[in-house]
């Protein structure tokens, strides 16, 4: 079972919610959106934030992470991300992603089968859609299809 995850930027949560329905995501929308295959914004996010912001693991996962929209039973939802994690990824640079990489690559939720470099080439995308967002006012959403 294939399961996709696109982070895209939106002006708000019934923005992001419009998504919901949309075959293509919020791509279909015309939103800044980016895929990421294989990447959570539950676990694999937290501990990213974690990465890039030095905050323990265990306080990003308690707070309520709650769909803005969900649709088929929760095949289908669309979550915001934190604003910490979009701050985190707007002010780091390359460098700093790339050294966040390595980390990331090594957690049990990538199975040891991440490759950093590749890691890496996801966090630029995402960072720059964080640095999207922010110009434009928005916040992060993540699209998720399972």
């Amino acid at each position: 079972m294939s399961v996709l995850f696109d982070y895209f930027a939106a002006p708000d949560n019934d923005a992001a919610a419009a998504t919901i329905d949309l075959v293509g995501g919020p791509a279909d929308a015309s939103l800044p959106t980016v895929s990421l295959k294989g990447v959570d914004p539950f676990v694999q996010l937290g501990t990213l934030e974690s990465l890039l912001t030095g905050v323990g693991y265990e306080t990003i996962i308690e707070r309520d992470i709650a769909p803005v929209a969900m649709a088929d039973g929760g095949a289908r939802l669309v979550v915001s991300l934190t604003e910490e994690l979009s701050a985190a990824l707007s002010d780091a640079d390359e460098a700093r992603l790339r050294e966040v990489a390595e980390p990331w690559s090594r957690t049990d939720e990538f199975g040891g089968q991440a490759d950093p470099a590749d890691l890496a080439t996801m966090l630029t995308g995402l960072a720059e859609l964080a640095r999207t967002a922010r110009t434009r006012g928005d916040r992060l959403y993540c699209w998720v299809s399972v």
